[in-house]
């Protein structure tokens, strides 16, 4: 948002107010005080020469990020710096009375309710000259029914009220607040800052704000309350603190206030920046990829998927190990002396290799077990059909409606990790193999690959690709983007895929004609309410159906295994028992076409 820019009735004003309203832009309110008298000076004169309500809304920061004139309540307010996703909104509102009576009124105190703003204050002049003010703030209490509590200060004369010192008062309600959420959930939970950088020349899949958004579901998903929220744009992220030096210096205070115990970053950190962020924050600082990979810790069910996520935590925290950090010192003096902190370093770093070392052999032990079930299962000539999709797109419930599974499915990010197939037979008595896998999402960390590694083979492996799509999301677009830019990367982008559009009972008609619109080959369905799930079926059917080849086949008697095979599949058209074989005429699927090609007789 440009300073420039006022909310509200702006019809009739000179331009010389104009003005003076955008100058407003330029006042800061240190962060302790409701006020200053030049702000409220300006803002009194400017409401008595109008005749309106002006309304100023301050950051966490005291910088006025909008002004509105009129009905105070109408304004769209900019989402700028730090932003508390619960308990207070980081938000101050300030604004004026052009009768003279500072008094809160009843729309006043439901606004700050409803709001959570850090303050509600109002501001008015009496006939003599003298400035009032009142102000409202939450106690960090609930009424009964859920009503949060309001304290109500004034009217009183303004050196009063600038005599109160708002950063203290904020942080503890603020604490009040989170305290009343561990309650409400019946657990402590550790509670988070978000922070995240958008650099300027990258063209990113997802804009910093649905990135941030995501972010918060991820720290949702792996058990983090998120109180606030860090954006800041830069041509390039800082080589030491990836943030710039005042954007950490803001987070170091938002921790202050909030009594939050850790800062998620969207990207990954380098080790020293991770290093550098600890100190300077003096708190738990972790990147996207470590939460992502918390969170696989506690999805993985399968033996191989423990193993897969053990290792790449492992590979993750290696160069991460730091003797000089928070907790290893470094003992004794002279060149290449070598203390406590050190040993104990250089012992958990031959630790960590002789663990990663156990875990390769272990995985190689059970992909060879695998390979040996992918053979056996070409073998049995079994098409696969994988779904990929983003995560959260709904491929497990999918999955559970299509085939009567009962794999666990929540509406979180990466609810389940380990690939599961199950078999189904469509109508015309073709058996395929639906596997689900796990979902992607963008900025996939190349430490998360060998985590993926069962997954990324189903998808090598698969006939077909269900691509499955969030249809209610609004960055579907770009959801998709991102998942065909990881099967790009493995190689697979250019396999038979069906686009499957999920919960379309979520969205409005017009955005399934627009998706009907774009030039993909694909269904609309909605896996909670069944409709569309016989379409599917149907394509699926016909896909398989078009790659089967009509053959006259003449079978020797001692090949009855392969007449059985015809049988079992329902390829068989006709057959005929002649002295020196059975000629059949048979429908015969292309993945077994090889176990037939020396007894065609006609290949129509």
């Amino acid at each position: 948002m440009k300073k420039s820019i006022l909310y509200g009735d702006l019809t009739n004003l000179k331009t010389s107010l104009v003005q003076r309203l955008e100058q407003i832009y330029t006042y800061l309110v240190p962060r302790e005080q409701f006020s200053t008298p030049e702000l409220d000076e300006e803002l009194l004169d400017l409401t008595q020469q109008i005749g309106r309500e002006i309304a100023v809304y301050l950051n966490g920061n005291g910088r006025v990020m909008a002004v509105s004139i009129g009905d105070y309540a109408t304004v769209d307010l900019p989402e700028v710096g730090t932003r508390r996703l619960q308990g207070l909104s980081g938000i101050r509102c300030l604004h004026t009375h052009p009768g003279g009576d500072s008094t809160l009124s009843e729309p006043d105190i439901s606004s700050l309710r409803r709001l959570s703003f850090d303050f509600m204050g109002a501001i008015s002049k009496t006939d003599k000259g003298e400035i009032f003010g009142t102000v409202g703030f939450l106690t960090g209490d609930f009424q009964e029914d859920g009503t949060p509590d309001v304290t109500v200060v004034g009217p009183c004369r303004e050196r009063d009220l600038l005599r109160i010192d708002m950063k203290r008062l904020l942080a503890s309600i603020q604490k009040k607040l989170l305290k009343h959420i561990e309650r409400r959930t019946g657990k402590k939970k550790e509670t988070a800052l978000l922070a995240g950088v958008e650099i300027e020349s990258h063209a990113a899949v997802l804009s910093i704000e649905d990135s941030m958004a995501e972010l918060q579901r991820l720290a949702d998903t792996a058990g983090a309350a998120v109180i606030g929220m860090c954006i800041q744009r830069r041509g390039k992220p800082d080589a030491a603190f990836f943030l710039g030096r005042g954007k950490v210096e803001e987070l170091s205070l938002a921790i202050q206030q909030t009594g939050a115990t850790m800062v998620i970053f969207d990207d990954e950190l380098t080790p020293s920046q991770q290093r550098n962020l600890t100190l300077a924050l003096g708190s738990k600082v972790i990147d996207r990829t470590a939460l992502i990979l918390d969170i696989f810790a506690q999805r993985a069910r399968t033996k191989e998927g423990k193993l897969q996520v053990e290792l790449a935590q492992l590979r993750y925290h290696l160069p991460r190990l730091g003797g000089q950090g928070l907790f290893m010192s470094r003992l004794g003096g002279g060149i290449g002396a070598r203390g406590p902190g050190e040993s104990k370093l250089e012992l958990d770093r031959r630790r960590i290799r002789k663990r990663i070392h156990v875990l390769e052999t272990q995985i190689q032990t059970i992909s060879k077990h695998r390979c040996l079930h992918r053979e056996q299962r070409k073998a049995a000539a079994v098409p696969l059909v994988a779904m990929v999709g983003y995560t959260n797109a709904g491929k497990t419930s999918l999955l559970n409606a299509f085939t009567g599974a009962a794999a666990f499915a929540e509406d979180k990010l990466f609810a389940t990790l380990d690939p599961l197939t199950r078999r189904i037979t469509l109508k015309s008595g073709q058996d395929i193999l639906l596997t689900d896998t796990v979902g992607f999402i963008q900025k996939l960390p190349h430490t998360l690959v060998p985590a993926f590694q069962a997954t990324l083979e189903e998808v090598r492996e698969a006939d077909l690709l269900l691509h499955v799509v969030d249809a209610s999301s609004q960055q579907y677009e770009e959801q998709i983007e991102a998942v065909v830019r990881v099967l790009r990367e493995i190689q697979v982008e250019r396999k038979p895929t069906l686009y499957v559009f999920n919960k379309v009972d979520l969205c409005v008609d017009h955005l399934r004609e627009q998706m009907l619109l774009r030039d993909r080959d694909g269904i609309l369905l909605s896996a909670r309410t069944g409709e569309n799930l016989t379409t599917l079926a149907d394509r699926l059917d016909a896909f398989f159906s078009e790659r089967r080849k009509m053959l006259q086949l003449l079978l020797p008697f001692e090949k009855g295994r392969l007449l059985a095979l015809l049988h079992e599949k329902k390829a068989i058209v006709s057959q005929e028992f002649l002295a020196y074989g059975i000629r059949v005429t048979a429908n015969v699927p292309q993945n077994l076409l090889h176990l037939f090609s020396e007894y065609v007789i006609t290949d129509q």
